[in-house]
């Protein structure tokens, strides 16, 4: 038979279950209170305070970098409204991604200015440029060494590639061009471009109208441009009038509106297909660059501290 504990014993025993009891109403009732708002609303039992409704991204996941769009910038007022809604259409695509603007002349924010803004963090810079040139040779890196601190990667130009026929393709059909056009012996198109003194500049436009041609049924598309480059598109018009083309449109290959744009368009003697803008293949071409880069493949450029080197794909 168990002897019965001794008096103090029990007294112990006793006041440790009402205190093991009162701990355990206060931790339930502290649960229960994290669970009422300051307006006295209860929330829902399968969130806690520091999660968001709806949210499913992890505290540990970290953000993604930046991207930073690098438009040409233009006086027209025109493009940096087009170049805003371009912007608009890649946040839709992709919500939650920090996308920022950098302009490399005439507008503000100008790209330095941008960097400046993110500080240390990492970014994604995209040329929302067609070619190889000048600009993305040295304009963007130059303005990348200025930033020491931010981690960065620029990802090629938006062309070539077939997103951008694809916009091109869409801007004629939006100007007049019909399918019976397509392989028409009386129909051709003039690639209206910026142009560059940079010969991979005039190659890449060039594959882009090869690319182009495909997919209007193999019409001739020639490659023209407004400067430092020939021929311009007066004289492309003429060539094709020469040979016999009679339904020549002028193909805008210009990112947005602008006084080379709308001078090509002038010149046109039957369709002028607006610039490419924010047509959504743009967009998704712009978020395919970005992802590029993010992976170190399409030939990215990649600076880290100030050091530039080449990723190979």
């Amino acid at each position: 038979m168990t002897e019965p504990a001794p008096e103090h014993l029990q007294e112990s025993l006793s006041l440790d279950s009402t205190a093991q009891l009162l701990t355990r109403i206060t931790a339930q009732l502290g649960t229960q209170l994290s669970l009422v708002s300051r307006n006295g609303i209860r929330r829902p039992m399968d969130r806690t305070p520091q999660q968001p409704p709806h949210s499913n991204v992890s505290p540990l996941t970290p953000a993604a970098p930046a991207l930073v769009a690098v438009a040409h910038g233009s006086r027209d007022p025109r493009a940096l409204h087009t170049v805003t809604g371009l912007l608009d259409r890649v946040r839709e695509l992709r919500p939650g991604l920090d996308v920022r603007l950098g302009h490399i002349e005439l507008n503000a924010p100008l790209l330095p200015q941008t960097l400046d803004g993110l500080g240390s963090g990492e970014a994604v810079l995209v040329p929302l440029l067609l070619g190889r040139g000048y600009h993305v040779k040295q304009d963007i890196p130059d303005a990348v060494a200025g930033a020491p601190a931010l981690r960065t990667r620029t990802a090629v130009p938006l062309g070539p590639h077939p997103l951008l026929v694809e916009a091109l393709h869409g801007r004629l059909t939006e100007a007049g061009w019909r399918t019976e056009d397509d392989g028409n012996r009386n129909s051709a198109v003039v690639l209206a471009a910026a142009g560059s003194r940079d010969p991979e500049s005039a190659a890449d436009t060039r594959r882009t109208a090869r690319l182009l041609s495909e997919r209007l049924g193999g019409v001739p598309v020639v490659p023209a441009y407004a400067s430092a480059a020939t021929p311009t598109v007066p004289a492309a018009l003429r060539a094709l009038a020469a040979r016999g083309r009679r339904r020549v449109a002028v193909a805008s290959y210009f990112a947005a509106p602008g006084r080379f744009a709308s001078a090509a368009a002038a010149e046109a003697p039957w369709i002028a297909a607006a610039p490419l803008g924010a047509h959504p293949a743009v967009a998704r071409l712009l978020l395919h660059r970005y992802d590029q880069a993010r992976a170190g493949g399409a030939a990215a450029y990649e600076t880290l501290m100030n050091t530039r080197f080449l990723v190979s794909a």
